[in-house]
C-alpha cells in the first residue's frame, strides 16, 4: 500500500501539544496517509482547556475525557496508551501518529513498531531523544509551522505567545561548523556517510533510498530544519555532491542520483 493510502490513527496529548499549531499538524499528517481516527486526550473539565473548543471543531478532533485524579500526575498519558493498544488489535490502521513532546510515549512507540506499525512522532524541539529515536520518523512542530506560517494567523498568535529563546552555550565552546551555504557541517557529513553505505560501484546512490536511510538513522532529520522543503534541494545546495537526474519511461519524471565528489579525488 502506498504511503499516501495508509490509514493513520492520530493520537494527540493535549497537555503537551501547542493548541494553535493543530492546523499545521493536521496538514502535515495528511502527507503521510489518511487520518481515519483523530483523538485528543485531556481533562476537558479544566478551565484552561476551554480555548481548545474551536480548534477541535476546525480539525474534527474527537476529545477523550481523562480526569486528573491526582495533582502532579499525568493520567492523560495512560488513557492515550490504553487507547493506542486497543486500536493496535481492533482497528486496521497501518500507522500511528503520536503528537506529544513527552518521553512517556517512548515505550508505546517502540511497541507499535514491534507490531509492524509505522510510527510518526510530532513534537517540539524540547522533546527528549528517547522518544524521537523510538519513532520511524519524528517531525519538529517548529519546522512545519515555519513552512506554513504565511497567512496562518493562528500560528502567528502562537509565535507571539512564546518569546524567542536562544540556546545557552558555554562561553568557551566553539560555534558549530557550517558550510558555505549555511548548512551545519555535521549534516553534510551525515549525508555523505549515509551515501557511502548505499553507493554503487560508480559512487552513485538513489536520492529516495538515501532519504529513507537518513530517516532510519536519525528520525528527526528533516530538510525543513535547515530551510529547504525537500532533501533534493538541500543536497543541491551543497557543493560536495554531484547530482545526476536520469530519465525514466515517463517523460515527466526523472530519478535523481547523487555521489560524493570527494570520493573521486
Amino acid at each position: 500500500m502506498a504511503e499516501a493510502e495508509q490509514r493513520l490513527a492520530v493520537l494527540i496529548d493535549a497537555d503537551n501539544a501547542p493548541r494553535t499549531a493543530m492546523r499545521a499538524i493536521m496538514r502535515e499528517v495528511a502527507v503521510y496517509g489518511t487520518p481515519t481516527i483523530k483523538r485528543i486526550y485531556g481533562d476537558w473539565t479544566a478551565a484552561n482547556m476551554a480555548s481548545w473548543k474551536p480548534i477541535l471543531l476546525e480539525n474534527a478532533l474527537t476529545p477523550i475525557q481523562q480526569y486528573g485524579y491526582t495533582t502532579g500526575k499525568n493520567s492523560t498519558d495512560s488513557a492515550m496508551i490504553i487507547d493506542a493498544m486497543d486500536l493496535l488489535y481492533n482497528n486496521p490502521c497501518e500507522g500511528f501518529v503520536l503528537v506529544s513532546s513527552d518521553s512517556d510515549f517512548t515505550r508505546l512507540a517502540t511497541r507499535l513498531r514491534e507490531a509492524g506499525k509505522k510510527v510518526i512522532g510530532l513534537g517540539e524541539r524540547k522533546t527528549p531523544e528517547p522518544f524521537i529515536v523510538a519513532c520511524d520518523k519524528f517531525i519538529y512542530i517548529e519546522a512545519i509551522r515555519a513552512a506554513t506560517a504565511t497567512g496562518d494567523h493562528a500560528d502567528e498568535a502562537w509565535d507571539a505567545s512564546r518569546p524567542a529563546v536562544k540556546p545557552v552555550r558555554p562561553r568557551e565552546a566553539e560555534p558549530p561548523a557550517v558550510t558555505a551555504q549555511g548548512v551545519p557541517q555535521a549534516v553534510e557529513d551525515m549525508i555523505a556517510e549515509a551515501l557511502s553505505k548505499i553507493a554503487d560501484e560508480d559512487g552513485y546512490a538513489f536520492m529516495g533510498e538515501l532519504g529513507n536511510l537518513l530517516l532510519r538513522q536519525q528520525p528527526d532529520f528533516d530538510p525543513r530544519n535547515y530551510g529547504f522543503q525537500k532533501l533534493t534541494q538541500l543536497v543541491k545546495s551543497l557543493d560536495r555532491f554531484e547530482i545526476d537526474a536520469r530519465p525514466t519511461s515517463n517523460p515527466h519524471t526523472k530519478h535523481v542520483y547523487l555521489r560524493d565528489k570527494t570520493t573521486l579525488q
